[in-house]
């Protein structure tokens, strides 16, 4: 700590002198992610954290679920602030309930809602932007949007489809429903990414009752899922009932299974149990990102999803083991995909 009373005070030119010189040095250093490869060049050092992104909504917008937990007061944890507070470089923003707002319906503001969380996540190595949204909502017509920013934002690197499946029905005994793109409209979005001329990848949210026959709750699709896994970039697992991660292990192998190979899997956590409507108990936390982190050096899964920014600012004790753990594990090793 300075003190403005110090007896040997130091004069701007010294300190701004002292500063160039670490800074030349820091340029030199090979940064954390590099390392000296054995022919004197550099190669990558991937780790967990390069791999671990948070999935968001806007700021407080899963404030009712959590009131119907007892948890009262709200969240108002942003997308970006979620990212910096666990300390993750990547970030996936899904639209529920309109929110963002459509670009198309604010242009008379000097920066569209859409482009200001743009801005906010310039920092972050990629992130993800909704086409379908939270329940489903949205299609096609989002699509134009979205390569609107990417053209603009090269950290943008992808869209999102979430809660893929909509409309079950119950059909011969079974919920079916169908996918909110048709394997028509996902070629037309491949298509119509092209121009960016840089890789645009496609995400879809699959739960583990979509990939397992004999569930409960099981929610099959038509046309059947395993008919066009392959127009998926990346297939993200998720639990909806957090009971159900007891038996993580059978939902992987089940979407292993259907999968094309090869396939990159993202596993995606809750921290709240949205249908129970509590935290995740601290000890199926604790098995879920255990067996995160093995499947990813093992390279059974490929990325690890955090949700979300709404949650973490609320105190549960799920929310703050995940921090935690991932300040631990976040700078161990992966392989090389």
């Amino acid at each position: 700590m300075s003190s403005r009373n110090s007896r040997h005070p130091v004069s701007r030119r010294a300190v701004l002198s002292t500063v160039a010189g670490a800074a030349a040095s820091l340029a030199m250093a090979p940064s954390d992610s590099q390392a000296a490869a054995p022919d004197g060049g550099a190669r990558s050092r991937p780790t967990v954290r390069d791999h671990l992104w948070i999935f968001t909504v806007t700021a407080g917008a899963d404030d009712n679920w959590y009131e119907l937990g007892g948890v009262r007061g709200g969240s108002r944890m942003t997308p970006a602030e979620g990212a910096f507070y666990l300390n993750v470089p990547n970030l996936i923003l899904v639209r529920s309930d309109e929110r963002p707002p459509l670009p198309s319906l604010e242009s008379w503001r000097a920066k569209t809602t859409f482009e200001q969380y743009a801005l906010s996540f310039r920092p972050l190595d990629h992130v993800l932007w909704s086409v379908v949204g939270s329940s489903g909502r949205g299609g096609l017509r989002e699509l134009g949007p979205v390569l609107q920013l990417a053209a603009k934002y090269p950290n943008l690197s992808g869209i999102c489809l979430d809660d893929f499946i909509v409309d079950a029905r119950p059909r011969n005994g079974r919920n079916i429903g169908r996918p909110a793109l048709d394997p028509t409209e996902l070629q037309s979005a491949r298509e119509r990414m092209k121009p960016l001329g840089r890789p645009m990848e496609i995400w879809v949210t699959l739960y583990s009752h979509e990939v397992l026959p004999q569930h409960r709750h099981y929610r099959g699709c038509d046309p059947p899922l395993a008919n066009f896994l392959g127009l998926f970039d990346v297939l993200t697992l998720w639990t909806w009932w957090s009971d159900e991660l007891k038996t993580l292990d059978q939902s992987l192998a089940a979407l292993e299974a259907i999968a094309p190979k090869p396939h990159k899997i993202a596993l995606g956590m809750y921290v709240w149990d949205f249908d129970g409507k509590k935290p995740v108990p601290l000890d199926l936390m604790k098995h879920q990102c255990d067996r995160a982190l093995t499947w990813i050096k093992e390279k059974r899964i490929h990325e690890i999803i955090v949700l979300g920014n709404t949650g973490i600012d609320l105190g549960l004790p799920s929310a703050e083991y995940v921090r935690e753990w991932i300040a631990q594990v976040g700078n161990q090793p992966v392989p090389l995909a």
